[in-house]
């Protein structure tokens, strides 16, 4: 049975999963999080996802291996994605509300969308548009909200709008190496980030946490981190870089939710109108649907990969069941059926 009526609702499955881990993490933080430096706390949860790396590797014949040629981009996401992106976090959560720290996190979906169109070609259309455009609107709620309730308040969401622009830049690198092994990826981003933030945390002379402080932010880091950052990158693959986000943008409400659950109760009526025109914007993206006739031109690469998807249809002399990785060809084949900007459908329109 050819397995392609839905890449949308497979994407936006992985992408929602990876959204509820990572959401939760970010009043964890905040709630575990005082007192500490920024870096330490960036080193702690990133130290929890390279464990988690660690323990969910595959058997190489099943994932495609990271390359050297890699390893520029890989070093980019860690700057970006595990030192700017959670030291700016942690400090902006010291500084302002959890519940509009949670929120201003959505737009992390529109940096990413915006960067994924110009990057990767991916496609724009008018639902896109306005998903972001609703994005936006609510961004600027928050940032509203923020700035009646004073300077430092403003300031600490400031801070948490630059962590989601430093992740959006993450997301977008993150997809040229979406079809490696997830596991590797995760552990060789992770492993720089807490080499990077482990030294800033020692040339500033953070405080040491205290076990039970330390112990929760790597089991905050193993599971918001590490296996939603795992989630995350198999989204990508079924769902391209700009979708993922805009699902993923689900987290911040999540993390709302788990922030008023641990007694966060400030925010006036501006953070519920943001936080409901985010919502519709999310909502936008995940009832897309794209189907026309397109074209595959000849390509060989190498990423994990079935025989039931109606993309791979090479033979093998013994046929493997499930997935697997091998260096492949794709004959050209024109054809029609429901798709997103995967690795295989990176047309023009």
């Amino acid at each position: 049975m050819v397995r392609i009526s839905a890449p949308a609702l497979r994407g936006g499955l992985l992408a929602l999963l990876a959204a509820a881990l990572f959401g939760l993490s970010t009043p964890l933080v905040q709630h575990f999080g005082q007192g500490l430096g920024a870096f330490t706390t960036a080193a702690l949860l990133y130290a929890g996802a390279a464990v988690v790396a660690l323990l969910m590797r595959h058997p190489p014949e099943r994932e495609a291996a990271l390359k050297p040629s890699d390893f520029s981009r890989i070093a980019a996401m860690a700057l970006f994605g595990a030192v700017i992106g959670p030291v700016a976090l942690a400090w902006g959560l010291q500084r302002t509300s959890g519940s509009s720290a949670s929120l201003m996190l959505t737009l992390e979906a529109l940096f990413t969308a915006v960067l994924a169109w110009r990057l990767y070609g991916e496609t724009m259309d008018k639902r896109v548009g306005a998903a972001m455009l609703f994005l936006l609107a609510g961004g600027m709620a928050l940032v509203l909200e923020q700035g009646l309730a004073g300077d430092a308040q403003l300031s600490g969401l400031l801070a948490v709008l630059m962590a989601t622009a430093a992740w959006g830049v993450d997301n977008t690198l993150s997809r040229g190496v979406a079809d490696r092994d997830p596991g590797q990826v995760v552990l060789a981003k992770s492993s720089l980030g807490v080499v990077a933030t482990v030294g800033l945390a020692l040339l500033f002379d953070e405080p040491m946490p205290g076990l039970v402080t330390a112990g929760a932010l790597l089991a905050i880091g193993a599971t918001g981190y590490g296996l939603s950052l795992r989630l995350y990158l198999l989204a990508q693959r079924e769902f391209g870089a700009g979708r993922t986000g805009s699902v993923f943008a689900f987290a911040p409400f999540i993390g709302a939710l788990g922030a008023f659950a641990l007694g966060s109760r400030t925010g006036t009526w501006m953070l519920v109108v943001g936080g409901m025109l985010m919502l519709v914007g999310v909502v936008l993206h995940l009832f897309e649907s794209h189907s026309h006739e397109h074209d595959h031109e000849a390509l060989e690469h190498e990423h994990a990969h079935s025989h039931d998807d109606g993309h791979h249809l090479h033979t093998h002399e013994v046929m493997p069941s499930g997935q697997h990785s091998h260096v492949h060809q794709h004959a050209p084949l024109r054809h029609m059926h429901p798709h997103v900007p995967d690795t295989h459908h990176l047309h023009s329109h």
